[in-house]
């Protein structure tokens, strides 16, 4: 389909896929890409946000993945003399020599399980509360109340579905972890801690992921009124955006989710010196647990990993988000329109 200016088919000039209204002005003749991608419907299909935000899950983790293993080793609140990490570039190069070039990956399969339909349902939802709530609070543009509730609520879904997940890929991550697949690992929790424990870190991962992600999308939608005003398709501004919010919302949030790791991998050599007996649950038992052992520099473990990890990961995960809905709105658009 050629990109031209005047949009595609009929619909009216400065229109924007989000379901917001701004008007384009400025006249002439922008971008030929940034042009067509505001003259596509204001109302984009449930399936498009869904496979768009599939498509992001998916890339986001699986490119991020080594990294994401540094930092759950990093926040190890009594590592093993073999596991002690300065850097995430450090750690990488010592995994990779002392336990193989594949360890960083353990876990992978079961991440990419979880992130597809996880972001689906998390793209889908926000898209559409985000429009209902924008028409309730600021009925001509942007209310950024609006974007962190819509953030906020579609991290419910977001989180049940990837909370199992999470807690199996940590597992596999931990040195020396005693899994040696996805598969064993599920067995082996379930034969011994039950259904339950793939949800222990539930509430904490919601009290973690809830301000992160009201945080990420505020400061999002921030910055694309900044440096995109016209919301027109622009890889860089998506990037741009989409990493510095990841980054500050990454900072923001390490404490509690140094928390969610402790009670996701029930860490036994912390517990023990803890005193803690059985398994610890909860997130007021994590945070007494997190000072206890390593006071309050315990709450910012693996922060630099953590930033490190976030920053590209959103960036990533807007821009292919973007470039899914813009290419597959498009693309159905083509399909219906005469020539």
């Amino acid at each position: 389909m050629e990109l031209r200016c005047g949009g595609v088919g009929s619909q009216a000039g400065g229109r924007r896929m989000d379901g917001d209204s701004r008007d384009g002005g400025g006249g002439g003749c922008k971008d030929a890409g940034s042009e067509d991608y505001e003259n596509l419907p204001t109302s984009v299909s449930l399936s498009i946000h869904m496979t768009a935000g599939a498509m992001a899950g998916i890339l986001e983790h699986s490119v991020m993945y080594p990294v994401d293993s540094v930092k759950t080793r990093m926040q190890s609140l009594n590592p093993d003399p073999k596991a002690h990490y300065t850097s995430v570039y450090g750690a990488l190069k010592k995994i990779i020599r002392t336990e193989g070039f594949w360890r960083p990956l353990r876990g992978l399969n079961v991440m990419m399980m979880g992130a597809g339909p996880a972001h689906a349902l998390y793209f889908a939802c926000y898209e559409n509360m985000k429009r209902t709530l924008n028409a309730v609070f600021h009925h001509q543009g942007n209310s950024h109340l609006a974007n962190g509730i819509a953030g906020s609520m579609a991290t419910l879904l977001h989180d049940a579905v990837m909370n199992p997940a999470e807690v199996v890929k940590q597992r596999l991550q931990m040195y020396d972890s005693p899994h040696r697949s996805a598969l064993s690992c599920i067995r082996t929790v379930l034969g011994t801690e039950g259904l339950g424990a793939f949800y222990r870190s539930y509430t904490t991962q919601l009290t973690m992921n809830v301000p992160f992600q009201s945080i990420h999308f505020i400061t999002y939608e921030l910055l694309q009124e900044q440096i995109n005003p016209y919301r027109g398709y622009n890889p860089q501004s998506h990037i741009i955006s989409g990493g510095l919010a990841g980054a500050l919302a990454a900072a923001a949030t390490t404490p509690l989710d140094v928390c969610k790791t402790l009670l996701n991998t029930q860490e036994n050599m912390a517990l023990h010196l803890a005193n803690v007996s059985g398994r610890l649950s909860g997130m007021a038992n994590a945070f007494r647990t997190v000072y206890q052992l390593n006071g309050l520099p315990g709450y910012f473990k693996g922060v630099q990993a953590r930033v490190i990890y976030q920053m590209p990961s959103t960036a990533i995960s807007w821009s292919v988000y973007e470039f899914f809905k813009y290419f597959l709105t498009k693309h159905k658009l083509e399909n219906r329109t005469p020539y």
